[in-house]
C-alpha cells in the first residue's frame, strides 16, 4: 500500500478551453490554484470531468506538467491515464511516473467490454509494468459499459500499489461489498457527490468531486463533520449541497459545470465536440440552485 495521503477531497478538474477550443493552460493553473484554495487535497487531471476522450496524449502531458509546477507541495496531483488499451494505459501512466506526479486514476477499459479476468491482468499489467506509482481505480459502468465486481477488486487491492477505488456504480451495495472483502487501508472514494455521505456511512474515506469546484470547503466541511460524529450537521450539509449535486448532471457532465463556472464568474471556456455548450434553459436552472447557495453576487 501507498504511504501519500490523497486525503478526502480528490476534485476531477475539468480542462479550460479557449473560444478555439485549444487548451487553455494559463486558466488551468488559475483554475487548480483555486482549487487548493478551497479545501481540495487532490487534483485529479484529465479525468471523465476533464473531457480526457478528446484531449491528445501531448496535450494531457502539459496539463500535467503545468497543474505539478503550479500546486507542487500544496496539493497532490493524480493523472488520469487510463485507456481501453492496455499498452497504451502502460504507456501512458509510465510517462506520469517519470514526470513524478503522485498518482494515476485508472478507468475500467470502455466499449470492448473484458470479462473479469480480463480486467483484473489489465489493471495488473498496469501496476506492474509502473510499480511505483498509486493507482486508483475508476468504477464507472454508465459511462463504459464495463462493471469491476467486488470480487475483482478484492483481488486487485492485494496489489501493493492499487491503493483504492473511484466507485461510481451508484450502488451502495457494492459499496458494502467491496469494503467488506478488501483491507481497511483500501480506500473506497464516491464517484458521485450525491452518494458521498451515504457511502462515507459504509466505509468510504471521501470523494472524487465535480462539485468541488463551486463548493470544496462546505464538501471538506461536511466530510470533517461525519467523521467527527457529528452526523446531523453532515446531513444538513448534504441536504443543502443536494440540489447542486443533481443540477451539475441535468446533462452530460462537464457541460453544467462549466455553464456554473461561468455564471459565478471563473469562466473556463467552451466544452469540446461532440459536447455542446449548455442551453438557455440548462443556465436558468443552474442561476436559481446558484442563488440559493449564495454562490451569485
Amino acid at each position: 500500500m501507498s504511504e501519500i495521503d490523497f486525503g478526502r477531497l480528490l476534485t476531477a478538474m475539468i480542462t479550460p478551453f479557449d473560444k478555439e477550443g485549444n487548451v487553455d493552460y494559463a486558466q488551468a493553473e488559475k483554475l487548480a490554484h483555486h482549487l487548493v484554495e478551497t479545501g481540495t487535497d487532490t487534483i485529479v487531471v484529465c479525468g471523465t470531468t476533464g473531457e480526457s476522450p478528446t484531449l491528445s496524449w501531448d496535450e494531457e502531458y502539459q496539463l500535467f506538467t503545468v497543474i505539478q509546477q503550479a500546486i507542487a507541495g500544496k496539493a497532490k496531483i493524480m493523472a488520469g491515464t487510463g485507456s481501453n488499451s492496455t499498452s497504451e494505459a502502460i504507456s501512458a501512466t509510465q510517462k506520469a511516473a517519470h514526470l513524478g506526479l503522485d498518482g494515476t486514476l485508472q478507468v475500467t477499459p470502455y466499449y470492448n467490454k473484458p470479462p473479469q479476468e480480463g480486467l483484473y491482468q489489465h489493471f495488473r499489467a498496469i501496476a506492474e509494468a509502473a510499480p511505483e506509482l498509486p493507482i486508483l481505480l475508476y468504477n464507472v459502468p454508465g459511462r463504459t459499459g464495463c462493471k469491476l465486481e467486488p470480487e475483482t477488486v478484492a483481488r486487485l487491492a492485494e496489489i501493493p500499489s492499487i491503493i483504492g477505488i473511484k466507485e461510481a456504480t451508484g450502488d451502495l451495495d457494492q459499496a458494502s461489498q467491496i469494503r467488506a472483502l478488501t483491507p481497511a487501508e483500501f480506500e473506497i472514494y464516491s464517484g458521485d457527490d450525491s452518494l458521498t455521505l451515504p457511502l462515507m456511512a459504509v466505509g468510504a474515506k471521501g470523494v472524487v468531486s465535480v462539485a468541488s469546484h463551486l463548493v470544496g470547503t462546505h464538501l471538506q466541511k461536511m466530510m470533517q463533520s461525519f467523521t467527527a460524529g457529528n452526523t446531523q450537521e453532515a446531513l444538513q450539509i448534504h441536504l443543502q449541497l443536494f440540489p447542486l449535486f443533481k443540477a451539475l448532471f441535468l446533462t452530460s457532465n462537464p457541460i453544467p459545470l462549466k455553464s456554473a463556472l461561468r455564471l459565478v464568474g471563473l469562466d473556463t471556456g467552451v466544452v469540446r465536440s461532440p459536447l455542446v455548450s449548455g442551453s438557455a434553459e440548462l443556465e436558468a436552472k443552474l442561476e436559481v440552485v446558484l442563488k440559493k447557495l449564495g454562490l451569485l453576487n
